[in-house]
């Protein structure tokens, strides 16, 4: 890792400008993902995110995918914009794909009934945690990446063209590359408005 901490934290942004440019190697790039899958935590350990990595024209077809379904619903005077917006993503290096597996999900509720309404929230926030820690990692090895959320529309094909398990739920869309430009300076409120302390 090349940046600590708190310094990656700070600089991990939503970045639109992206390139085909690799900042580092596929196998260092598995390697990030594959660790902050392994560590990020999940509640009971329930491990039931999944993580589909797509490089090359892998990602490409993504992409095309997603435009492709948008097409069908944005009004023809309006696509311009809307495929722009796609293309910008395409033009990354890769996608990360976030899942989670329902069937651990419902194990869960069945090994632990007086907890069963929690467990479909707590693996949605334990995906959020993955989700960070993925960006932020792919941040501190030089990437710059954004979240979209193309699921209902996409999930169907996506999971036809990679041979998706059934029991996966599409939870968000991860496109990073090398970045062209930096994003606006982020305005921030006031953290006594947003952080108490008792003592």
């Amino acid at each position: 890792m090349t940046k600590d901490f708190y310094t990656t934290v700070e600089k991990r942004r939503s970045y639109y400008g992206i390139s085909k440019a690799a900042a580092v190697s596929d196998e260092k790039i598995r390697e990030v993902i594959e660790h902050a899958v392994k560590y990020t935590p999940s509640s009971f350990n329930s491990q039931s995110a999944r993580v589909i990595i797509l490089l090359g024209t892998q990602h490409d077809k993504l992409w095309k995918i997603t435009k492709e379904a948008l097409r069908k619903i944005v009004p023809t005077e309006n696509f311009g914009a809307t495929e722009e917006k796609i293309n910008s993503f395409g033009n990354g290096y890769g996608s990360v794909l976030f899942f989670e597996d329902n069937s651990v999900v419902e194990s869960m509720q069945n090994q632990f009934p007086l907890y069963a309404h929690n467990f479909p929230v707590w693996s949605q926030q334990s995906n959020g945690m993955l989700q960070f820690v993925v960006w932020s990692s792919l941040e501190a090895e030089g990437f710059g990446a954004s979240l979209q959320h193309y699921t209902e529309l996409i999930e169907e094909e996506v999971k036809k063209e990679w041979s998706v398990p059934a029991s996966w739920k599409l939870i968000a869309q991860m496109p990073f590359g090398k970045p062209t430009f930096e994003p606006d300076a982020k305005l921030f409120q006031p953290l006594k408005e947003r952080v108490f302390i008792y003592k």
